[in-house]
């Protein structure tokens, strides 16, 4: 495994190269992302920046030349992927048709990889078989995680950062369980992106785009996926938990839009990092405090594997607990939204 470290670690080399490349000439065609309302960002930036990780990561592919069966079904997939993205990021394509070229990549995999989470084995024996639901789970977990990481991407930074956790964590649980293609495949993406971190970091220098952001959402799905599918209830868990803040940021936009009567799919200001800047962080404080939850997030994962039924269910519910005491705190939902603060009147004044 050393080895492969090693080489993968060439792409973060890569990537430092060609990052400073695509700056210059995506200035020179003038592809920006403009300032707006809902953006932080003063000037315009150069986006695209999606280009160099896959170009990046490409190579790395060549230079280790990973085998699995689902390989060539994922790369066309990627490359559906990055394609929606760099056409929306110079044309601005309608979410409908990036939602359905989104389903048609995830469709690549499943049928025509062959990959599918078809059951699950629960802990104290016996299995959950899917059935004709498990192609529908798998669609639908790789387009949710796709547009997660995609709607996280609003600070310089940001998803490049939590995509880098995510990957590392997944590369590292995969280590332990011995499966060569897939720590392959996510330390060559981690290496890729944190390469492409250096420019992007606050103050970012380019953008990744919807290019970048949906092809690490696609490829982090996918990877996750194929790690963990198969298993035990409780390890089944253990990419949720990964992955949990542009999970628990996507559900929680899903409830505030629903509650607030508004349609799901409209964007807003009141994510996550939206809202910790609104309380007065930094635009680098709110990165690195979502860094800090993405790496606490990872760590409970891996925990969740190493340890008992009891101590898995003591890490559910204290991860549960902080993420519930920031939607309250940070009124992610709305003012009137406050779980913890009811409950514990509700004890305070039982009889």
């Amino acid at each position: 495994m050393i080895h492969i470290v090693l080489l993968a670690s060439i792409t973060a080399i890569i990537s430092l190269c060609i990052t400073p490349i695509a700056i210059k000439y995506i200035k020179k065609l003038n592809i920006t992302d403009k300032p707006n309302d809902r953006k932080v960002h003063k000037s315009p930036i150069p986006t695209l920046g999606g280009l160099a990780i896959f170009t990046s990561f490409i190579i790395g592919l060549i230079i280790l030349q990973p085998e699995s069966p689902y390989h060539v079904a994922i790369i066309c997939g990627g490359i559906l992927i990055i394609g929606v993205g760099f056409v929306d990021d110079i044309f601005d394509i309608s979410a409908k048709t990036k939602f359905i070229l989104q389903i048609v990549a995830a469709c690549l995999v499943v049928f025509w990889g062959g990959l599918q989470v078809e059951f699950i084995n629960l802990p104290f024996g016996g299995q959950i078989e899917f059935g004709f639901l498990s192609s529908v789970i798998t669609i639908f977990w790789i387009v949710g995680i796709t547009n997660a990481i995609n709607l996280i991407d609003g600070l310089d930074g940001l998803a490049a950062g939590v995509s880098s956790i995510a990957l590392l964590s997944i590369a590292g649980m995969a280590m332990m369980m011995g499966d060569v293609y897939v720590t392959t495949m996510a330390l060559v993406l981690f290496f890729s992106t944190i390469g492409f971190l250096r420019y992007n970091f606050y103050p970012a220098k380019i953008f990744m785009g919807d290019t970048g952001a949906l092809f690490l959402g696609y490829m982090i799905a996918v990877l996750a996926l194929l790690g963990f599918k198969n298993v035990t209830i409780v390890s089944f868990i253990i990419p949720i938990f990964i992955l949990g803040v542009p999970i628990s940021d996507t559900l929680i936009a899903i409830v505030r839009r629903y509650i607030n009567k508004k349609p799901i799919s409209s964007p807003d200001s009141a994510h996550l990092h939206h809202r910790l800047v609104k309380i007065g962080f930094t635009h680098k404080q709110t990165v690195l405090v979502m860094y800090a939850l993405s790496l606490m997030f990872s760590l409970s994962g891996i925990l969740f594997s190493m340890t008992t039924i009891g101590g898995s269910l003591l890490i559910f519910f204290v991860a549960m607990f902080v993420l519930l005491a920031l939607i309250e705190n940070l009124e992610m939902i709305n003012s009137d939204f406050k779980p913890l603060t009811n409950l514990y009147n509700a004890i305070r004044h039982r009889p």
